[in-house]
């Protein structure tokens, strides 16, 4: 005869057969109808930046993905850059971009998980006692979890919303920075053509000495003079063409290409300053209105209150599962079943009982985070403000040093050699005047040059503090609520 077997029960809980059906009810009610989207919360994320900056981002999630927006780049790569494309390529083709889409749809898993019921536990036992056969069958579940269920997937929500104003930020970054390396690789080409013909005008000028020198028209320090401003100038020349490639490559990984796409084409100089600025009448109001960080940082407070609040209702009650029990007998003579009878039914009920930690150390530390988060959002909400100030300073600042130097500082300069080749010619001024001259104006070039690039950045990095795509310090208020 088969021995029998008894299965013992867990200590924690158990539910019986017949109450299944009520805890699956209980389960299907709280529950909600949340799901994973296609494309990960993705579409808010579009809408919002092809409103703001009137550019398409995807997200790359599949092969035919991936060869849609490499086609789509290469297209856009075949042209001379502008910083409008430049743009549109890193929002195709930028890799830590999609790390930052790649979050977002972990945040949506998350809300996901966050919005299901625990699932319950089932075990199943038995045991052999005289010959009789005991079956134990236990449905374990955690009362606490499914009755806080409703509160932690508002809590997820928040935080799957913030995640998608962070991705909304990313995407704003990686425009600003594709923007910027735009302007400082165009800016840098413009420097070395610059000085490309400035060496050209040096080694005419040196040549000229040396034949007059020859034949004694030309003394041996006005030949070493002109020999060492086109030395100068060529070491300068060199420095540039680096920096050139230097601010080249900055834009290579700002577009994230790769490959035969390195070899785009870039404008000879930089565009021309604007006709007139924008205004600061409401910039911090704009930048405390749509700043997507310090949205992002909002709700990530509001669902670390929330939390707060569900750790407050539950600190009398870290463990309270519930679980019912159905057990029956079953003896067997021979391999013949003889008799089944019902051993009983029990519902068993644990809960953690605070006899030394009466929850007062849970509700201090909810009290501190809580507001240590309060005090780094005001912060950055205060920083925020400060930030489209100087920002703006720096745009108006910016627009003025370059405006002067296309309207004044240069033009002047032009005049300023003009009349003193003339001079030279004249025999009037000598050599070392020319070419004390000649230096000062290649210097207030490649100023102008500066200064109009500053410009352009500093309109990027005003646009970053309205909008967002700065370095803000809303981490602060994730790592807070223990994201």
């Amino acid at each position: 005869m088969k021995p029998p077997i008894r299965n013992h029960a867990d200590s924690r809980l158990a539910v019986p057969a017949k109450r299944l059906s009520l805890i699956g009810t209980i389960t299907l009610a709280l529950g909600g109808c949340v799901t994973v989207t296609p494309d990960g919360g993705m579409q808010p994320v579009a809408q919002e930046v092809a409103a703001a900056i009137s550019k398409e981002t995807v997200k790359i999630a599949s092969q035919a993905d991936a060869a849609d927006a490499q086609a789509r780049a290469k297209a856009l790569l075949n042209k001379p850059l502008t910083a409008g494309t430049a743009v549109q390529i890193a929002l195709l083709s930028n890799r830590g971009l999609q790390a930052e889409y790649n979050a977002l749809g972990l945040s949506e898993v998350d809300f996901v998980e966050a919005s299901l019921p625990p699932n319950p536990t089932v075990t199943l036992g038995r045991a052999v006692v005289d010959g009789t056969l005991d079956v134990e069958r236990r449905i374990i579940a955690n009362l606490l979890a499914l009755l806080t269920q409703p509160t932690r997937r508002a809590i997820g929500e928040l935080r799957f919303e913030a995640a998608r104003y962070r991705a909304i930020d990313g995407t704003f970054r990686t425009a600003a920075n594709a923007r910027k390396a735009y302007y400082a690789a165009v800016a840098a080409r413009q420097k070395v053509n610059f000085l490309e013909q400035a060496r050209a005008s040096a080694d005419a000028a040196a040549d000229l000495t040396r034949s007059l020198g020859e034949t004694g028209a030309a003394k041996k320090l006005d030949q070493a003079r002109t020999a060492a401003f086109y030395a100068e100038v060529s070491n300068e020349l060199a420095a540039a063409r680096l920096e050139a490639g230097t601010t080249r490559e900055a834009l290579t990984r700002s577009l994230g290409v790769w490959g035969s796409d390195i070899n785009y084409k870039l404008p000879s100089e930089l565009p021309r300053l604007p006709q007139r600025l924008l205004s600061q009448q409401t910039a911090e109001a704009d930048a405390i209105r749509k700043r997507v960080d310090l949205i992002a940082s909002r709700l990530d407070l509001d669902a670390l209150a929330t939390s707060l609040r569900l750790d407050q209702a539950t600190r009398y009650a870290s463990a309270f599962e519930l679980a019912g029990l159905s057990r029956f007998e079953r003896s067997k003579v021979d391999g013949i079943v003889e008799k089944t009878s019902s051993a009983g039914h029990s519902l068993d009920l644990a809960i953690e009982i605070p006899i030394f930690d009466l929850g007062e150390t849970t509700r201090r530390r909810a009290v501190e985070t809580y507001m240590q988060a309060v005090n780094r959002f005001a912060e950055q909400a205060v920083n925020i403000r400060s930030e489209a100030r100087a920002a703006y300073l720096t745009y108006r600042a910016a627009y003025d040093i370059a405006l002067a130097y296309r309207n004044k500082i240069v033009p002047l300069r032009r005049t300023v050699n003009e009349q003193s080749l003339l001079e030279y010619n004249g025999m009037l001024i000598d050599i070392f005047v020319l070419l004390t001259t000649f230096r000062e104006g290649i210097d207030s070039n490649i100023a102008a040059i500066g200064a109009q690039r500053d410009f352009f950045i500093a309109r990027v990095d005003f646009d970053a503090a309205i909008q967002g795509g700065g370095s803000g310090p809303g981490a602060a208020i994730r790592v807070a609520a223990g994201q």
